[in-house]
């Protein structure tokens, strides 16, 4: 049920959101971008003068822009080849192993555990995929 102005009872829009277009800039966003339209070589220039002039925010900005943080690593774990359920156990053992001994951080060893959760899913998917099929075939 909707309202006539265009929401559900439950104050929700009724047809999507009759907001702006995706992608749409926002008023102030355009403005500044077209006031550093043409000047951005110039700005540019300026940040790098006043870092090797030894200004640490503008040295700061110019290395960000050079070499970002990187927010993740490569990890290089031993897992053993993970094709059925149980080799996913295995694999979760090795993970945790290295995580006791300091080789990967917990946030790291969650990342590759949920992989890992993935592939299981993956696997059962496929067996019960397989059982289905047989059991069509004997029914057949």
């Amino acid at each position: 049920m909707s309202r006539k102005n265009g929401r559900n009872t439950d104050g929700t829009f009724a047809e999507g959101n009759p907001g702006k277009s995706k992608g749409t800039l926002h008023r102030a966003t355009r403005a500044a971008a077209n006031l550093i339209e043409g000047e951005a070589e110039a700005i540019t220039r300026k940040a790098i003068d006043a870092a090797l002039g030894g200004d640490m925010a503008a040295m700061r900005l110019c290395m960000d822009r050079i070499s970002p943080p990187r927010k993740y690593r490569s990890i290089e774990i031993a897992l053993p080849k993970v094709e059925t359920a149980a080799s996913v156990t295995t694999a979760h053992t090795v993970v945790i192993e290295a995580m006791a001994r300091g080789d990967v951080t917990p946030d790291e060893a969650s990342t590759i555990a949920s992989v890992l959760e993935a592939k299981r899913r993956s696997i059962e998917t496929c067996e019960l995929e397989a059982r289905m099929v047989a059991l069509e075939m004997v029914k057949g």
